[in-house]
């Protein structure tokens, strides 16, 4: 029977759409783990009220989704090396003294999901476009993959440039100008969530004159405005991020449950579109 301490909830605006809850569940069913998992709808201004009373009530653990995972960082009571490295977190897990720990899995999320479906990561040329919360938590588990060069590209180039910085120590970093990229990249991963309804940014078709795979952190029913752009300039092998959302919340399932679930299966059923869907 589920108990308080087996209660689980994504926290985000909006969140009505997370696919999370599925994820979960059949996490649940696969391991034998008895617990619930809802989704729970913050207001921009009401993060830190929400969370206290999911926890008060006796709440075991969030995942934490746009636009609060530094809000979550500045939560918790104590970060992981990790989640502390990136200024960001996707993950609270309350401990039995009642402190709340940050942890970030979206780093290791992407990392799985490019290793295992996509590409080699290690020597590899990565462009990254976008300098949100989710960069920070992917760059420096990217960088510790060993790329042979990393670059952030962002709209507004000094965010990406920032990363760069904060980052350095880890490997070859770089932060640009989106509009104004060379050619070269092996690996383009797509972090600009405005792509996911609208057109492609205003991005030299250049930086895809040499990619062999193409990635999109965010995921849909249908192929993106970045798979589309990827799929029309040539590049043949291309994922969105509907793996990685399934990987990052098997490692939110260890951090919580001490157990780690099978992926694979998990991905198979539930991506979206089923069998028919390919970007």
């Amino acid at each position: 029977m589920t108990t308080a301490c087996d209660r689980y909830a994504v926290i985000g605006h909006p969140v009505e759409h997370s696919r999370s809850p599925a994820i979960h569940a059949a996490f649940a069913d696969q391991t034998g783990e008895h617990l619930t998992y809802d989704r729970l709808q913050a207001a921009p201004d009401a993060f830190v009220t929400t969370v206290d009373r999911f926890f008060a009530a006796g709440g075991c653990g969030l995942n934490v989704t746009l636009p609060f995972k530094a809000e979550a960082a500045a939560y918790a009571d104590t970060l992981s090396a990790r989640a502390a490295r990136a200024g960001a977190v996707n993950t609270l897990a309350r401990r039995d003294d009642g402190t709340i720990v940050g942890d970030n899995t979206d780093g290791i999320g992407l990392l799985r999901d490019l290793r295992d479906n996509l590409a080699d990561v290690a020597d590899a040329r990565i462009l990254v476009l976008g300098a949100g919360g989710a960069v920070r938590g992917v760059v420096p588990v990217l960088l510790e993959a060993q790329p042979a060069a990393l670059c952030v590209a962002n709209r507004t180039a000094e965010k990406a440039e920032r990363i760069a910085e904060d980052f350095a120590d880890l490997g070859p970093v770089s932060g640009h100008d989106l509009t104004r990229l060379s050619a070269g990249w092996d690996i383009v991963i797509n972090a600009i969530s405005a792509g996911l309804t609208g057109e492609m940014p205003d991005i030299p078709a250049t930086v895809l004159d040499n990619a062999t795979a193409a990635y999109d952190m965010i995921y849909a029913d249908a192929p993106t405005p970045f798979l589309r752009w990827a799929r029309d300039h040539g590049v043949e092998r291309r994922r969105d991020g509907f793996g990685m959302l399934v990987e990052q919340a098997a490692e939110s399932f260890n951090v919580w449950r001490g157990v780690y679930p099978r992926t694979a299966e998990v991905i198979a059923a539930l991506r979206p579109g089923g069998e028919r869907y390919r970007p």
